[in-house]
Order: C-alpha cells, then sequence, then structure tokens
C-alpha cells in the first residue's frame, strides 16, 4: 500500500534451496535439509548438486523415508514431486556454473566450502558446512532473511537497510572542464539523432546566442 511513497523489500516467490556437495555428506542431513523447504509451498523448489551417483541415489531414498514421517508431507511431497531435483555434476566446476545459473534464495554449500564460497557469486544466502542448515539462518543467525528468489539473486542482494534509503547523483563542471569534452558530447547526442541535447551543450561555446 506505501509503496511508491517508500521502497519495499523485494517481491518475492515461492522458497527455494539449493545443496551441493562432493558425494561425502550425510544424506540424513541432505535430505531434511531439502524437505525443510519443501514443507513451505507446493511450489517450493528443492535441489541437490553432488558429484556422486552413490549419494544421489542415498538422498533421494533418504527423502522418501523422512517425507513419510512429516507431519505435512502433503505440501512437502507435493513441491519435491514437481519443483525437487537430483542432479549429477561432472565436475566441480561444472557443479559451480550450475549453481551460479539457479541463483538460490538459500545455497548450502557442504564441502570445502572456505575455497569454492567466492566462486559462488548468485545467492540470497549462502550456509557454509554441515552444521549451518537453513532454519539457522529463518530463526537464530542474524543476517536478514528476507532474500531474493526465482534466479533475482543474479541480481538483486538480501533485504538491507540500503534498501530503505535513497540518494541522488550530482553533477557540477566548471567552464574549463565542459570545455575539454563538449564537443565529444555533442557528438554522442547527434549519434542519437538528439539535436536538443547537442544544441544545449554547444551553444555555451558558440557565439551564436
Amino acid at each position: 500500500m506505501v509503496y511508491g511513497a517508500v521502497n519495499v523489500d523485494m517481491i518475492a516467490g515461492p522458497s527455494e534451496i539449493l545443496i551441493v556437495s562432493d558425494g561425502n555428506q550425510n544424506p540424513s542431513y541432505i535430505a531434511a535439509d531439502l524437505i525443510s523447504q519443501a514443507e513451505h509451498d507446493e511450489l517450493a523448489s528443492s535441489i541437490l548438486l553432488t558429484l556422486s551417483d552413490k549419494e544421489a541415489e542415498a538422498v533421494s531414498n533418504e527423502v522418501g523415508v523422512q517425507l513419510s514421517k512429516l507431519p505435512k508431507s502433503k505440501i512437502a511431497s507435493e513441491a519435491i514431486k514437481n519443483y525437487g531435483a537430483i542432479l549429477v555434476c561432472d565436475t566441480k566446476q561444472e557443479l559451480i556454473d550450475i549453481a551460479n545459473q539457479i541463483a538460490p534464495e538459500h545455497l548450502e554449500v557442504l564441502f570445502e566450502y572456505k575455497k569454492i564460497t567466492d566462486s559462488l557469486t548468485n545467492a540470497g544466502c549462502i550456509f557454509s558446512g554441515e552444521y549451518s542448515p537453513e532454519p539457522l539462518g529463518d530463526y537464530m543467525a542474524g543476517p536478514n532473511h528476507i532474500l531474493p528468489t526465482n534466479g533475482s539473486a543474479r541480481a538483486f542482494s538480501p533485504l538491507g537497510i540500503q534498501s530503505f534509503m535513497k540518494r541522488s547523483n550530482y553533477i557540477e563542471a566548471s567552464k574549463e572542464g565542459l570545455e575539454k569534452i563538449y564537443k565529444d558530447v555533442a557528438l554522442f547526442a547527434k549519434a542519437e539523432n538528439l539535436d536538443g541535447h547537442a544544441n544545449s551543450i554547444l551553444r555555451r561555446f558558440s557565439d551564436d546566442e
């Protein structure tokens, strides 16, 4: 209701989690974390990228076991069915590239996180290590948990005080300063067929006033 008078955080979509693993992690933890987001909404997305076929199968089985014991299993099961995925990557670089393309709301990095986190550039919040599950960020860790979704982490950041601040740009040129570049400015204007723009610049250095 106040959008336009003040800024709002963002237009966020269904919850998302992407987990990246080298194939040597605890399948029970991974399955639990995938389900933790799936229970939000039937449109929630829960994805695992792994380097191991064996881990992929183990996690898939564990998801089924844990869903059968979950009170809200109907919602989570529907989300897993329609928007869940387990992808086996051939290389660590492929895994990183796919993660950056997905640009998830929540990204759990379960291996070599001190080495590869700098390469993971598109995520709302990055959870490093097996003891940093996503719900820690929801309830206790501290950083703001209103995060970009639907791939918008490629261009947007989590909510912060900057989200509610506005600013203006300021330009001041001296006659001497503008004189050094005015012909170039006019050239750009004329290239866009904006003769009025060019005139605004050229008139300041023309005898025909």
